[in-house]
Parts: structure tokens; sequence; C-alpha cells
């Protein structure tokens, strides 16, 4: 640029002449528009895929088979595992001519359930057992340490393999079915009418978006979520409910629970013998619970930000004056856990000194390492999952339960198809079943932002995750934190929430919990076999790795309620006082609990 000229590209706009100005607003409307016929086409292959992006498993795909064509060592490897795998299966056949029973040459894998039934273990049926196992183990390694395949494609490729090797399980056809066969012999086939009456009454409630059988026996507010209470405060994004007390006495300093928006709040109120809430309230705690509000296309543009004020502030803040004087106890569950994290960041570096204390119910704070949901989240999968809620507004609650299901395809799908449909039985319907029907959509622009911002770019832990124009840094939380893991969780591997040890900068009590993601927080007394293993790290003291922790933690038996309830009794004031009432002169009861968000489908 020579001395004296002037860039039209760097002057302020009010300069630049009228034509420049327009020029500039045409071609970014042109680049929108183009980048809206990019998303319009992604939506439409993604209504044929279900969400999945074709491309994302063809890389992964082409990857591992490109550096698999490049590895004669390790096809050699391969070549002589299948040899000494049909050997074994060769000892079967033999076998099971014989009418003999072969030792078992492979085990399944834990929590899969398909063979252990006694008449899996005679001839011909464990013959095809053992067939599927030893296929099974032998494509797991097949695609597991190719030299060069990237970890993500490995993974992926892994996880496609076992989806279509369990398509052809012997456990899903009446002919090799031992428990099918059985079955029809009892009944004299009329098990195959009443799978196939079955199948097109789910069908039928699928197409019309109605609740599964049996769900209308768990009705919000009549059977589950029945705690007695009141909504105290209602916006646009939330109902924050107060639950009655329970005892003539209670504990000075209450308890704010941040449920996740990806599912409805009563996951923490179900039936009354397992409602952690009422169980709480027993224990003489005032507790407020958030119930989300079930977005629509209207709320596209919410944002995590949006979550973060009118959701775990505005509660707050409404829980400071219904109870004024006091700390608060607050706690997260998932999602909700994680966002409790950044207000409680954010509310550190501001010198918002509210909080007594922080516990979160399998809820990740670094997510380098999120488990097998991360097979989803790549970013060809995040440009294909952002085209598809572009054109709704919302990711909407089927692609959320498809992708569950695909997790946990075995105890979902499969094993459903065979009960339902071959053995023509109903599986019971239960509490905790009901709820997992009755889901939420997601908007917009917070899944996005709460994909890439955490999923991908990991910025909590990072420290690049901005609020109010800083980053969060979860070093400035000083309240001591209780943090619950379980052993079995898809969506929040326990060694993943361990991983708070490492980023906070105050004592962290860790509790390992049996059970999943959410029968590990669903987790009452008395409830047999049941176990878990707590240890708290003092921050003056060295931080264990896991592993370490599991092998130093003693086991106990039973519930980890009490042991969370003890917790909270140290970090609140010694004396008992009377029950606040139910509002204030500013939160005044609007409707009796669960609300009416909660309903909304």
């Amino acid at each position: 640029m020579k001395d004296g000229a002037l860039d039209a590209r760097a002057a302020p706009a009010e300069s630049r002449p009228e034509g420049a100005r327009a020029a500039d607003l045409g071609q970014e409307h042109g680049h929108e528009t183009l980048r809206a016929l990019d998303r319009m086409q992604v939506a439409a292959i993604g209504k044929l895929t279900g969400g999945l992006s074709p491309a994302a498993l063809a890389l992964a795909g082409f990857d591992w088979w490109m550096h698999l064509a490049r590895s004669p060592g390790k096809q050699i490897e391969l070549a002589a595992e299948a040899a000494r795998k049909s050997g074994h299966l060769w000892t079967q056949l033999a076998a099971a001519a014989g009418g003999q029973a072969a030792p078992a040459r492979v085990e399944p894998l834990p929590g899969d359930n398909r063979f252990r039934g006694e008449a899996w273990q005679k001839p011909p049926f464990s013959f095809w057992a053992q067939a599927f196992l030893l296929n099974q183990q032998w494509w797991h390694e097949a695609t597991h340490d190719v030299p060069g395949v990237a970890p993500h494609h490995e993974e992926v490729v892994s996880f496609v393999a076992r989806q279509m090797l369990d398509i052809f399980s012997p456990s899903n056809t009446p002919l090799t079915n031992p428990e099918v066969i059985a079955r029809a012999s009892e009944t004299g086939g009329r098990n195959f009418v009443d799978g196939l009456r079955n199948w097109i009454e789910d069908a039928r409630r699928t197409a019309a978006q109605q609740p599964p059988v049996g769900a209308e026996n768990f009705r919000v507010g009549r059977d589950v979520a029945v705690t007695p209470g009141k909504v105290v405060y209602r916006n646009h994004l939330i109902e924050l409910i107060q639950y009655a007390p329970a005892t003539g006495t209670v504990h000075a300093e209450p308890i704010l629970i941040v449920p996740a928006w990806i599912m409805k709040y009563y996951i923490l109120d179900l039936s009354p013998e397992n409602s952690l809430i009422r169980y709480l309230v027993g224990e003489g705690y005032t507790v407020f619970c958030i119930s989300w509000r079930n977005p629509t296309a209207e709320d596209r543009e919410l944002g995590m930000d949006d979550y973060r004020r009118l959701g775990v502030m505005a509660a707050l803040d409404a829980v400071s004056a219904i109870v004024p004087g006091v700390k608060v106890h607050a706690t997260g569950y998932c999602i909700g856990g994680t966002l409790l994290s950044i207000a409680a960041g954010a509310m550190g570096w501001a010198g918002d000194r509210r909080l007594a204390s922080m516990t979160l119910f399998a809820a990740q704070t670094d997510f380098s390492e999120p488990g097998e949901l991360a097979l989803f989240i790549d970013h060809s999968q995040m440009h294909m999952l952002e085209g598809t809620m572009w054109d709704r507004g919302y990711l909407s609650a089927d692609q959320m339960a498809g992708a569950f299901q695909m997790l946990r395809s075995n105890d979902l799908v499969w094993s459903r198809l065979v009960h339902d449909y071959l053995t023509g039985e109903r599986t019971p319907m239960f509490d905790l079943m009901a709820w997992n029907a009755d889901s939420t959509r997601m908007p917009y622009r917070m899944h996005t932002e709460y994909l890439r911002r955490l999923y991908l770019d990991n910025e909590l832990a990072a420290g690049r995750f901005v609020v109010d124009g800083r980053p969060v840094a979860l070093q400035n939380i000083r309240v001591p934190i209780f943090v619950v893991g379980t052993e079995r969780d898809h969506v929040a591997p326990w060694r993943s929430v361990y991983k708070i040890h490492y980023l906070a900068d105050t004592d962290v009590t860790f509790v390992l919990t049996s059970g999943g993601h959410n029968a590990g927080i669903v987790n009452e007394p008395g409830r047999p076999g049941r176990g878990y293993r707590v240890a708290t790290q003092r921050v003056a003291g060295c931080v264990l790795g896991p592993d370490q922790w599991f092998a130093a933690a003693e086991p106990k038996t039973g519930s980890w309620w009490p042991e969370w309830v003890a917790w909270l009794e140290e970090q609140s004031a010694p004396d008992r006082v009377a029950p606040p009432g139910l509002g204030a002169a500013d939160y005044p009861p609007i409707i009796d609990a669960p609300g009416s968000y909660v309903l909304r489908r």
C-alpha cells in the first residue's frame, strides 16, 4: 500500500463509501446463503442416515484399511490368530457332533449375558455361541493395534464391526436360540403371534410418538415425582421447585440441585421408595431442584451461557432470597454438573461466596477421554449434526435416544427384540425405564457449543472457556467437592469423571459406585447387591491416578447416599433451624410440584 493511500478493507465502516458497505453486506449475505445451502444438503443426508456422517465412517474405514494393507506383520499375526481360532472351533464342532460339550475357549465380555443361560452350554448351541465369540474376538484384534491408525478411527471401526457382528448373533434368530426354541415348544408357536402383536403395537406407538407400553402406569405427579413442594420461580428456561419440609427442624444450608437438561429432572424423584429428593428432605434438608423447559424450534438460539444465567444463577438468586444469610450446597448431575462447575468457577473469580459445597453426579470437567460417546463426536460428525439441528432448530429426542441405544445395543436393542418379539413376552416396565422414555430436546446453539467447546476443544480443562469476558478456572472453586462416578457408565466414564482431581484446588471426596450412569445414582439404601468405594483427596496431599485410587479405596456395601449425607453434614452448621417457608415475598409459590415444564413433550 502506497503512503497516503487508504486500504478500503481496513477503513472504518462509517468512513467507507456507501456502495462499498452495501457490497460487503451483499457478499456476507451471499456467503450465508451458500452456508445455508450446505446445511440443507447435510440435513437431507442426515435424515437418511439417522444423523450419522457417512464421511466420518468412510474416513475411519479408509484409515484402517490402508494401514492394515501396509502392515504385513499385522496381517501375518491375524492369519495365525484365525488359524488358531479355527482349530478351537473344530474342537467344538467335533464335540458337538459327539453330543458332548467341549470346554469354552472364550467367555462373553463383561455385561454380555446373551449366552450365559444353561441351554447355551449344550451342543449344538454351545458351538454356535463359541463360533460367534471367537469371530467377535478376532475382529476386535483386527481393528485394534493396526500401526498408524488414528485412535479415534480405530475406535469407530471397532464399534462399527461390533455392531455388524451383533446383527448376526445366534441369539437373534429363532432357529439358533435355544431359549426361543424352548418357548415355541412350550406355547405351540403362539410366542411368535404374541411377538408380532407386540411389534405392531410398538410400531404404532412410535409412529404416533406415544410412550412405550406400560409407561402410562408411571404418570408424572401421580406415581413418580410426587414429593410435595411448590414451584417458587419460573422463567423462560426453568421452573424452580422448593420441597416441603418433612422434619421439625432442618439444616441451615439448603441444597440446590441442577439436573441435566438432556433428561427430565425427576430421575432424582422417582417412586417414593427410590427418590433421592425425598430421602434428602427426610434427612432434614431444605431442597430446591431445577426443572428445565423442554425447548422447541423457537429456542434454537439459546446458548450455554443462557443456561448458566437463566438456569444456575437465576435459581441460586431465588434460593438465596428464600433462605437468606446462609450458603448453599450446590449439586449437579451429568451435564448439569458440568454447567455447575462452570458457574462455580466463574463465581470464584467474581468473588461470589454463596456456595458451601459442590457435589457432582457422573459429571465430566475434563473431556479428553469422554468414553464411547466420543464415537459420535468428531469434526465431520459435528458438521452433520449441526446441519441436522439447524434444519429443525434442535436435536430431537429420537436422535439422542438412538445414539445411546447404539452404545448399549445388546441391552437396549437386541435383548428387547428377542424377549418381546421372539419369546413373545413383554419386558416389565418400571419407573426408571418409563422416565428414560420421557426424553427431551436440545437447542441448536447450546448443543453445538456444548459439543464443540467441551468435547472437541476441551476448553474447560484447558482454561479457555470464557464467561463474561474471562476464562473459567476450576482452581478458583474453594469449597469442598463431593464427586460420584459409576462403574459401568457409558456417558461419563468414571476415570474421566475422576479427572476433577487434576483440576480442582480444594478437598475432593470421590465415590465410585456400582451401576451405570442412571442406576448408579438412583441407589437407595436397602437395595441388595450395591456397593461403593470412597476416599478423600486433601488439597495438601498427593493426587493418585484412578487405578491407584481404586486399589487404595476400601470397598463398602450398600448405598452411597448415607455417605453423602454424612459429608454434607460436615460442611453444614452444627445447629438445626426451623424450616423456611415455601417461597418468599419476591418468589411466591406458583403451582404445586412437579410443575408444568416437566409435563411438556
